[in-house]
């Protein structure tokens, strides 16, 4: 199967208190996206990942070396719009694409290699990661407000519910969504044009694809990974958590 990577890097930081695009912020004096193209690069499957970025048109890979396909995002209208706006540079021929973040420094190169196994495999629409914490104390306090993955009880993935949105007992779930996906290729464009953007943000998310995909009828299949590979930076104290994950 071939197989391309986006990496969604338009976000502009603000929580970060920093002029430097968050993309850029460093983890162990390296940038955060460079540990994301190095995972990607180890992979073999992709030599030009394509880096989605803001207007700002700050070609980010440039800053370590990196050769990227860069795609601008002109507005800010959310993870799924991000996504749809590369759509003129992804080959026919592309089988699949797995969407990561250029503010999650950690996934691994195995991790990448063992969600492309799975994929190919099980032959789905979506394949997804999942981290589940031990709790919600100490570091793991990063992942409070993330969004948790709901089961039946055959334990199939039936959807995701926003922390905002929960249920005092759907937020004991454990199991948390680090929204790293890898979708077939054919499913994505011709459903992503159906997300709908009625939320608080009036954003159009990407997580909307795996509620559609269970109303279709399509099996969720996840990949769990280490929560230490799930950790996003959105704030300093995340970026210290990432600094205190690295040095251990």
């Amino acid at each position: 199967m071939n197989f391309r990577f986006i990496i969604l890097a338009a976000g502009k930081g603000k929580r970060m208190h920093s002029d430097i695009p968050k993309a850029l912020t460093t983890v162990c004096e390296k940038p955060i996206l460079q540990y994301v193209y190095e995972s990607v690069m180890r992979t073999g499957l992709d030599k030009n990942p394509i880096v989605v970025i803001g207007p700002e048109r700050i070609q980010l890979c440039k800053s370590f070396n990196g050769v990227c396909t860069y795609v601008v995002q002109e507005e800010q209208l959310g993870t799924a719009h991000a996504v749809q706006v590369t759509r003129p540079f992804i080959d026919i021929k592309t089988d699949a694409v797995i969407v990561l973040y250029g503010d999650h420094p950690f996934v691994s190169t195995q991790t990448l290699q063992r969600l492309v196994a799975l994929h190919e495999q099980k032959q789905v629409v979506v394949t997804m990661m999942t981290t589940t914490v031990p709790s919600f104390d100490d570091w793991h306090r990063a992942y409070l407000h993330w969004g948790r993955i709901l089961r039946d009880s055959d334990n199939n993935i039936v959807g995701i519910r926003e922390f905002k949105d929960a249920t005092e007992k759907e937020r004991e779930i454990r199991e948390v969504n680090p929204a790293l996906y890898c979708f077939d290729t054919k499913w994505l464009w011709e459903q992503i044009g159906e997300i709908k953007n009625v939320n608080a943000n009036q954003e159009f998310y990407l997580t909307d694809l795996v509620e559609l995909a269970v109303a279709q009828g399509h099996k969720i299949h996840s990949l769990s990974i280490p929560p230490e590979e799930a950790v996003g930076i959105n704030t300093p104290e995340e970026r210290e958590i990432a600094e205190q994950l690295c040095r251990s």
